[in-house]
């Protein structure tokens, strides 16, 4: 028997921060965001004796545990084990695991590496769990056991899928799927750049700042979130009516105020490339995930849109074709 799994990435378009502790628990955070075509995978294989294999495609990497033994934390394959660690099983097994992008890219791949694998485990050992308690899980394991900093919005992301205006009120979260007509997202499909930056980042660090900042009641940075909740209402309403001008204009105006969270979510290189795409037609856009590099996406006007990747890729970055993705998690078994 042969199990898999995957879940799709996501783009948040608004109200990034919010979902990060305490924010939530004291305000209220509010999240506007879709899933894309680009995946984690995972392929579980049981075995006959105790010995759990761990190969990454992505990395190269093979590591070899037992069944019987506490998986520490070093650096290496630590999402794995942390799931291991928690899902107890008692059989060895081969697992097998890829992504599409790497950590730190902004689309939030390790949270899905996650739920991927949290998914596996609850198809090959038929655990009882909906898919809030998955994304709960995930979240826990990542957060609470791992010690990952970040917020909850992705783990909820990659399980559901799909357009999801996303609500956290301390423990509770509640996921509200957007019925938007289809029109309206053809053209919105249509009207975005994704573009790769050339680096990754590590989150936690921009995350601490901005964690450190609001705790300390800093009156820009608790504005800032504010803000950016407002926006992410504004841009849910926009979506809904399908005024893709004003939900560009709202893009440029979160991505203004998220800079205002931490020192480091931008940089000379990435306000380079978003000030060239705005001087040549774009409406708005942001970086995606914490900030410091990753993915740049753009709104665009649909005749302007070949002009501003030429632009881009002149400074060094990456045009990334993707589309929208409409199912969340998946595991099926291969008989």
């Amino acid at each position: 028997m042969i199990l898999r799994s995957k879940a799709p990435l996501r783009i948040s378009f608004a109200g990034g921060g919010t979902d990060v502790p305490p924010y939530p628990e004291e305000r209220g955070g509010a999240v506007l965001s879709t899933t894309v075509n680009k995946f984690a995978y995972a392929t579980l294989i049981p075995r006959k004796d105790d010995t759990i294999s761990v190969k990454s495609l992505d990395y190269d990497i093979v590591a070899k545990y037992r069944t019987d033994e506490k998986l520490f934390f070093d650096g290496e394959l630590d999402l794995v084990k942390a799931v291991i660690n928690s899902m107890k099983a008692k059989q060895g097994l081969d697992l097998f695991m890829h992504s599409d992008a790497p950590p730190g890219s902004g689309l939030g791949s390790s949270s899905t590496v996650v739920v991927t694998l949290v998914g596996l485990f609850q198809k090959w050992l038929n655990m009882p769990l909906t898919d809030y308690d998955i994304a709960e899980l995930a979240y826990k394991i990542e957060r609470e056991d791992l010690g990952v900093k970040g917020g909850k919005q992705d783990q909820y992301a990659a399980t559901f899928g799909g357009f999801n205006y996303i609500e956290f009120h301390g423990p509770t979260t509640i996921v509200n799927p957007l019925r938007i007509k289809r029109d309206i997202l053809n053209e919105l499909e249509y009207s975005l750049i994704l573009c790769y930056t050339g680096r990754t980042r590590l989150s936690a660090n921009i995350l601490t700042e901005q964690v450190d900042k609001y705790v300390k009641k800093e009156k820009k940075s608790v504005e800032a979130l504010d803000e950016l909740k407002a926006i992410c209402i504004d841009m849910k309403n926009a979506l809904l009516r399908g005024n893709l001008q004003e939900f560009g204009a709202l893009l440029h105006q979160g991505w203004m105020h998220k800079k205002k969270l931490a020192s480091k979510i931008s940089n000379p290189e990435i306000d380079k490339l978003y000030e060239t795409a705005r001087e040549h037609g774009a409406l708005g856009g942001k970086i995606l995930g914490a900030g410091g590099g990753g993915y740049l996406l753009l709104f665009c006007e649909f005749d302007k849109k070949h002009i501003i990747a030429e632009k881009l890729e002149n400074l060094g970055g990456q045009i990334v074709n993707f589309g929208f993705e409409y199912k969340g998690l998946q595991s099926w078994v291969v008989e």
